[in-house]
């Protein structure tokens, strides 16, 4: 039996979706995050050194990392390769570009967005303020920002050519870049980039995202 050591708001929120699109048995253990610094709890420390979600464990194996946990299952248990296009095809290349992409590519320029963003209203004396607020609006409108822009546009023309990222037909790509997705639409919106609202639209749809949403609690990622 899998079991997803699943942290709320996070994103082993994707792992219980693809389990259900695989339609696996599994246990959920969840965590909580610390209301006040909003990081997870020491507990997860004793599943994984790092202490962070998703963790899995199946059958003595312990794997972590959102793209490594994918892969894994992907591979141990998609038998008739609903979810990942055939080797040696452009589709297939596509596919492992977004499994890499969304973490160590589209992620890093949203997570300093945020930490710009709560940056601002972080407690400090009130003389530090103005000068906190004056570096994060200055980071924003001159690296993130930029930075999240250029990424956004480059995703819409992609998803203008397909409708999916790997390519005609879904796949754990999606699954994968479902987070950073959830995480730009909360953070900075898509501003009219109608192809990347319709791909959340499309997800969101899907019968095994609102089981797993069902398993895993609200998801409501902060912006």
């Amino acid at each position: 039996m899998i079991t997803v050591h699943h942290l709320e708001n996070s994103r082993s929120q994707r792992v219980l979706w693809l389990l259900e699109e695989l339609g696996l048995d599994y246990t959920v253990v969840r965590y909580a995050r610390d209301p006040k610094t909003l990081l997870a709890p020491p507990e997860l420390r004793k599943v994984h050194p790092l202490g962070k979600s998703p963790v899995i464990e199946d059958g003595g194996q312990v794997v972590a990392e959102s793209g490594a946990i994918i892969e894994y299952l992907v591979e141990r248990y998609d038998t008739e390769r609903r979810l990942a296009p055939s080797p040696g095809t452009a589709e297939h290349l596509r596919y492992r570009y977004w499994l890499h992409y969304a973490e160590g590519s589209l992620m890093p320029p949203l997570l300093v967005s945020l930490i710009f963003r709560r940056l601002k209203s972080a407690p400090m004396p009130f003389f530090a303020r103005p000068i906190a607020r004056g570096i994060a609006d200055k980071a924003m409108s001159t690296f993130a920002g930029p930075a999240v822009r250029n990424h956004l546009d480059y995703l819409e023309a992609e998803l203008a050519q397909r409708p999916w990222f790997a390519g005609p037909d879904f796949s754990a790509a999606d699954i994968q870049m479902s987070f950073p997705m959830e995480a730009a639409a909360s953070r900075v919106g898509f501003d009219g980039r109608a192809h990347l609202q319709a791909f959340l639209e499309r997800i969101h749809a899907r019968p095994a995202y609102q089981r797993a949403l069902a398993k895993g609690g609200p998801f409501d990622l902060p912006g």
